[in-house]
């Protein structure tokens, strides 16, 4: 091995010149910033979460429902039960579809004992959401988040009632974003934020919040057996869709037949087109015999407009595919490769009303 050229003609003594130097320019430099210890850390995780259940716990709520069932011979009642979460001050709670749907009594308790018969105010199969309500005084309204706003790793605070154990909590982080899950109804839902904060049966409706104690998505469904695979309904949706609830009592929705995802566009796509928004829909699936193929789109293809309007994501997307839509010769604008195409595109009526 060769001496380098700075050592070379020193003798053995003089080296311990060069550590001494070495030594003084380590005890000169600046000692490193104390590092938090393990118990410092977990309890500010744990202060966190206190702080987010302290704030959304209070609007959580635990459904009964009962359902008429029949043989042919006779006639019956089954229970079952859920979670749910008050969206408004005078009484509206929102919920999962599967929770409710096709019930013929629904029965809420509140984190402080109370119990109120629920009415159902709208329910959408499609995007597994539905709004009751109950008229009770004094009610905590939860404070909905911005779904768009969340990243991935950050906390996840799961509230609800698993197999009726009211108000418990799991904890975890945000395991992926853009997820497609398919609700009972057989469409896709768009947009669902993975995470591994353990979800039960009962959970369903439930909140997931933030470490602000805001909600950021409805919980929605886990798979089985897997552990920490776990997905809720974005908050941007269930927005959205609750507002229609609430004000028609049913969601009537135009579709064009594709499965996406959220994807930033390349800046100089942006630039060269004078495009108004920096990202799309990526089209990740079509639906077979559906208005987008029919239209020609292809898989791999990014939406950035529909009918002129930008198009940033799927919730920007389905806010334009609304029921005045259906049958309406319509443009979508997309994205192919670097190319920028306008598709002449008939929106249908979503099946399964």
């Amino acid at each position: 091995m060769k001496i380098p050229k700075a050592y070379q003609g020193l003798r053995p003594t003089d080296f311990q010149h060069v550590f001494n130097n070495r030594a003084d320019a380590l005890q000169d430099a600046p000692a490193p910033a104390a590092t938090p210890d393990d118990g410092t850390l977990l309890d500010a995780y744990s202060n966190a979460v206190m702080a987010a259940v302290d704030k959304a716990g209070p609007s959580v709520v635990n459904i009964d429902v009962r359902q008429q069932v029949s043989d042919g011979r006779r006639t019956g009642e089954v229970g079952g039960s859920g979670s749910g979460f008050i969206i408004t001050r005078d009484g509206f709670i929102l919920t999962n579809s599967h929770v409710v749907h096709g019930a013929a009594k629904i029965h809420v308790t509140l984190t402080d004992g109370r119990e109120y018969p629920a009415l159902l105010i709208g329910d959408d199969p499609d995007s597994d959401l539905a709004v009751i309500r109950i008229d009770a005084p004094d009610l905590t309204q939860a404070e909905l988040g911005d779904s768009s706003a969340v990243k991935v790793g950050q906390l996840a605070i799961a509230i609800g009632n698993p197999y009726g154990f009211q108000a418990s909590v799991t904890a975890g982080v945000v395991s992926a974003l853009g997820r497609s899950l398919r609700a009972q109804s057989g469409r896709l839902i768009d947009n669902v934020i993975q995470t591994d904060a353990a979800l039960n049966p009962g959970n369903s409706g439930g909140p997931l919040v933030n470490s602000r104690g805001q909600v950021i998505g409805v919980n929605t469904a886990m798979i089985r057996p897997a552990q920490g695979i776990c997905f809720a309904t974005a908050i941007d949706t269930a927005k959205f869709v609750a507002g229609w609830l609430i004000k028609e009592g049913k969601f009537r929705r135009a579709y064009i037949g594709v499965s996406g995802q959220d994807v930033p566009i390349h800046r100089r796509v942006v630039r060269f087109y004078k495009l108004p928004v920096e990202s799309g829909v990526l089209v990740a699936a079509l639906e077979a015999k559906s208005p987008a193929e029919a239209a020609g789109l292809i898989v791999g293809d990014v939406i950035v407009a529909f009918n002129d309007e930008p198009v940033a994501s799927i919730a920007a997307l389905h806010k334009l595919l609304l029921g005045k839509e259906i049958g309406v010769n319509s443009q979508l604008t997309v994205i192919r490769h670097t190319e920028k195409l306008t598709l002449p595109i008939t929106p249908a009526e979503t099946q399964g009303k």
